[in-house]
């Protein structure tokens, strides 16, 4: 059974995925709007290969950081700092000096998108551009409403607005303040445009019922990036290859026949860890999901706020291929605050470099690991001790943003745990707490079972409360339904390259 076998409009409205044009005229409003701001739109192939297109000519001299529609032609991992396109994705290699395991851990940096510094403006992207080619989305009525933590809104304003739409961020109000910052100056009226839920990271009900009275008005588009299949498509098409493409840099350098082990992602929309289901059709790779042991929902079905801030919990995404995950990790916000601080002070980074013998250019990548990649790559450490894990295999992962997203909260822990005063001393603690010594704690390696329970778990989110048809939740056993999707990315290419060319045309 293939997802088209359920109800059509469910398809289509619900979950992002149509393969026809559903309003023409909204399509010619698109076309008229682009031409006369000068938008095209990469596919999704050429996000997952840019060396297909000249990167000159699409991007020119777009600043990588400003509302400029040239850089939709960068939302990929092939970017450096400044902007400029790279042969291969941007990485670090960690060996045990720092992780304390045999097992190379690859960790590929997201603070190379450009406009956010954060790979969440991807799966924005791969969320609208569907939604446009096919006519649901209308630039010229709609409003663009994007349901986050942080990084997701985030991405969504940047891309509405180069796509020349509005969009309204909704995120909990206890995110840090460089998100709020960014947003003010992004939104074309925040006031409006920024809509604050209660709570934290843990807090996405909330979320979904801002989200349920705003979608009351037929002129307020959702683009709820836990159930929108474009999210899932565009990081098994892009972060996927991207991902391959850099284990494969990794093993010729290595000069050893390196086995691609696992893949470790925070499951925050379950948008990212799509990319593990491409790792492991091409190279067996295990997939190995990442929560919050403040809120252990998928080990334990469990609640609670934590300030892994990006990573979200309390509930399964509609998104997430449950039945194709087999290991369950779950990382504590102290160990990823503790970090945080030693990756981004004089004091541990000296200690990092006088008692580990860190290099100097490991050091100079350690800022650009965010409070959910620290978590990434603490869960691919304790990932090679449960899989014993040796030299000749290799793990890889994300960092999602980095450390520049987090100083107020930096600050605020700062104060709260260190009172203002950070050591050598606090440095080795924090090492030796959260790396010297990982365990194997808070971990399950998935039988069928396991994946039942958390499979099920998301009945009461997505059917219950949100109104998924029983029989769409229920497909979403079989690989099959999975493996059917991945259709739509060739028809949405097309339609991109169909819109593209109406747009020339004039």
């Amino acid at each position: 059974m293939t997802p088209i076998d359920i109800n059509r409009a469910a398809l289509e409205n619900q979950f992002g995925l149509a393969d026809r044009v559903v309003d023409e005229d909204a399509l010619a409003n698109t076309a008229r709007r682009f031409r006369e701001r000068g938008i095209t739109l990469p596919t999704i192939a050429q996000l997952a290969d840019p060396s297909s297109f000249d990167h000159a000519s699409h991007v020119g001299d777009a600043d990588p950081q400003g509302p400029d529609p040239r850089n939709l032609w960068r939302v990929h991992w092939y970017n450096d700092l400044a902007g400029n396109r790279v042969d291969v994705p941007e990485h670090v290699v960690l060996g045990k000096e720092l992780t304390g395991v045999d097992c190379p851990i690859i960790v590929v940096f997201g603070d190379r998108f450009p406009m956010i510094t954060a790979h969440k403006v991807l799966a924005a992207y791969a969320c609208l551009a569907p939604r446009v080619v096919t006519g649901q989305f209308d630039p010229t009525r709609h409003r663009a409403i994007w349901p986050s933590t942080g990084n997701y809104a985030r991405g969504g304003i940047a891309i509405s607005r180069i796509m020349a739409s509005r969009g309204v961020a909704i995120l909990p109000e206890g995110m840090s303040q460089e998100r709020f910052d960014w947003l003010n100056r992004w939104c074309e009226n925040p006031d409006e445009d920024v809509i604050r839920t209660f709570g934290t990271e843990s807090n996405v009900k909330e979320i979904y019922d801002a989200c349920n009275e705003l979608a009351e008005d037929p002129g307020n588009f959702i683009l709820n990036q836990f159930s929108e299949f474009g999210n899932h498509l565009g990081h098994y098409t892009v972060t996927g290859r991207a991902l391959g493409h850099v284990f494969e840099t990794v093993r010729e350098a290595s000069g050893r026949d390196l086995r691609l082990a696992a893949f470790a992602s925070a499951t925050g929309s379950a948008g990212t860890i799509a990319a593990g289901d491409r790792l492991k059709d091409e190279y067996g790779a295990k997939i190995v999901a990442v929560e919050a042991l403040e809120c252990p929902t998928m080990l334990e079905n469990g609640y609670g706020e934590h300030n892994i801030q990006g990573i979200g919990d309390k509930h399964i995404p509609l998104i997430h291929n449950v039945m194709n995950t087999d290991v369950v990790c779950a990382i504590s916000d102290v160990a990823t605050d503790e970090l945080d601080m030693m990756f981004n002070t004089p004091a541990g980074l000296e200690y990092l470099s006088q008692s580990k013998g860190l290099s100097d250019e490991l050091l100079a990548d350690l800022p650009h690991f965010g409070y959910s990649s620290i978590c990434n790559t603490l869960a691919a450490i304790k990932t090679a001790r449960l899989l014993d894990l040796g030299p000749e295999d290799a793990l890889i992962t994300v960092a999602t943003d980095g450390g520049a997203m987090y100083p107020s909260s930096r600050a605020e822990f700062f104060e709260r745990r260190y009172r203002g005063e950070y050591s050598h001393t606090d440095a080795a603690e924090a090492f030796g707490q959260h790396l010297g010594d990982v365990t194997t704690e808070h971990m399950i390696e998935m039988r069928e079972a396991d994946r039942r329970r958390i499979f099920q778990l998301g009945y009461y989110t997505w059917v219950e409360q949100q109104g998924t048809p029983f029989e769409m939740f229920e497909q979403r056993r079989s690989q099959e339904f999975w493996r059917g999707l991945r259709r739509y990315v060739g028809v949405w290419d097309d339609m991109i390259t169909d819109l593209n060319g109406r747009i020339a045309a004039g």
